[in-house]
């Protein structure tokens, strides 16, 4: 069926075809599909508009058709703007709105709707939802919301983190057989070693979690393993930087590549600082890398300071770290100190760096820049009167 329906350039029903069974290998029904395919053809309407079927139907290649501009009319200042025409995307967008507020036959909110705003779900929380992937204004309360929600009240989360959950991840209401999917990925989660209260945080973290297929799980996992990850410190990741389930095991082996060239070790780095994994080479790391090289320090002083720091990864290049950077030439502090202490870059330039700097050389003394920056105001209130006093004595 899936030759068939890729010979005959029929790339829709190919697509559906790959997503109508679940992870446990039943097949889906025809409005299962239909959810699951949603939220992906929204997103494809969204970035290509009325284009989308030639931008399917030609995948993987681009469609090259252009419209002439022969054939448009540009409006004179004079004429009245012509409304857009409803399209169908947007004509279930607005029926599934008005559904929130009207179920079509007791003219009340659907019982799901009623449900979530009692468990603390604002509506205009489920109105911006709902606008982005309509099928959620058609869930079954009883089959679908209930279940999922008991199955996370029992793994700990707590009731106020739910709405959270499920607005980041509406799709995990679509779920059939929600205790037969999510139970086993829970139970696989468990077995690794992680506690209630990691797998917890990392759901409500990262909710698609519990959506990946057990093989994408054990490929991502065994390669944190094979990547220098202690077997006893996979919940801890886990739990602090989820999203590394949901990188590809091309994308993790290619970072931890380019960490290891510089001399990183890329098993720590996992362990602290796991969300830079995610981050692109060449518009995120290589940046970062190369600025500070042309400043004069040595790989082996970024492997330091990325070991201590990783998470400077994740600033902007031109409104942090370089304004941070001129400010620094201008403190007389030697450069070792940044490798000492790259978190310097992770402080407010005006609210703690300029104005502690400040309080420093007005006082008349002088404090390494770890102090500076670490100590609370009252410790370092304290510390300046000490060697104020001990300057004077």
């Amino acid at each position: 069926m899936a030759s068939l329906a890729l010979a005959r350039g029929q790339p829709f029903y190919f697509l559906a075809y790959l997503i109508s069974f679940d992870l446990s290998g039943q097949e889906l029904t025809t409005l299962e599909i239909r959810d699951a395919l949603n939220p992906y053809l929204e997103t494809l309407y969204e970035e290509f508009g009325d284009i989308l079927v030639d931008v399917v139907e030609n995948f993987p290649n681009p469609a090259t058709e252009e419209k002439s501009t022969e054939n448009l009319s540009i409006p004179s200042l004079e004429e009245e703007p012509v409304s857009a025409p409803i399209t169908t995307l947007n004509s279930k967008k607005l029926k599934a709105l008005a559904r929130l507020t009207d179920d079509g036959l007791t003219g009340k909110p659907p019982p799901h709707i009623i449900y979530l705003t009692a468990l603390g779900m604002e509506i205009e929380v489920i109105k911006e939802v709902t606008s982005k992937f309509p099928s959620f204004a058609y869930y079954s309360l009883d089959r679908k919301i209930k279940p999922l929600v008991e199955v996370l009240l029992d793994l700990g989360i707590p009731k106020s983190d739910i709405p959270t959950i499920l607005s980041k991840r509406p799709h995990l209401c679509g779920i059939r057989r929600t205790e037969k999917l999510l139970i086993p990925t829970i139970t696989y989660l468990k077995n690794l070693g992680m506690d209630k209260k990691q797998l917890s945080k990392a759901i409500c973290r990262f909710p698609a979690l519990l959506t990946c297929s057990r093989q994408k799980l054990e490929s991502t996992i065994d390669l944190l393993y094979e990547l220098g990850l202690p077997a006893e410190n996979l919940g801890k990741v886990l739990m602090r930087g989820p999203q590394i389930l949901g990188y590809s095991v091309e994308t993790l082996k290619a970072r931890a590549e380019y960490f290891h060239s510089i001399g990183v070790d890329v098993g720590s780095l996992l362990y602290s600082f796991p969300t830079i994994f995610g981050l692109n080479i060449e518009t995120h790391l290589k940046p970062l890398t190369e600025f500070f090289l042309e400043r004069g320090f040595s790989t082996a002083d970024i492997a330091s300071m990325i070991s201590r720091f990783g998470n400077f990864y994740t600033l902007s290049l031109s409104k942090n770290i370089m304004p941070k950077w001129e400010f620094f030439l201008t403190m007389g502090y030697p450069k070792s100190d940044l490798v000492k202490f790259p978190q310097y870059f992770g402080y407010s330039l005006d609210l703690r760096i300029k104005h502690r700097y400040a309080i420093m050389r007005e006082s008349g003394v002088t404090l390494s820049l770890h102090r500076l920056l670490r100590l609370s105001d009252g410790d370092l209130d304290e510390v300046l009167k000490q060697k104020m006093e001990k300057h004077v004595g």
